[in-house]
């Protein structure tokens, strides 16, 4: 079994091109982009989790199956994202003025 060898100049570059990505949302999050904002976030910390998973997971390098598995995470997130945004779309039908954070 032969293991595929990445050059360090690689990581240094992942590393960097994370950390301008982390800058990016740190100054974003000073921008009011209104409703944005959260999707602006989001997509930034997925590039991010995208580059970790690839490079520092080694999963670029790595069989069809451990690409499998990859991809049922990636699936399985999708299903409690669809979930998280169902439940907070639904809940535009409480009546003004119900706090349910116990204020």
């Amino acid at each position: 079994m032969s293991e595929h060898v990445v050059r360090p100049i690689t990581y240094y570059g992942i590393f960097a091109i994370l950390l301008v990505l982390t800058a990016v949302t740190a100054g974003v999050a000073f921008i009011d982009l209104g409703a944005m904002n959260t999707f602006v976030a989001l997509t930034i910390a997925v590039v991010k989790a995208t580059l970790v998973i690839l490079y520092f997971m080694h999963v670029r390098y790595s069989s069809k199956l451990t690409w499998v598995f990859v991809g049922a995470g990636f699936f399985w997130f999708l299903i409690l994202m669809a979930f998280l945004f169902a439940d907070i779309i639904t809940r535009g039908w409480l009546p003004p003025g119900v706090d349910w954070g116990g204020n």
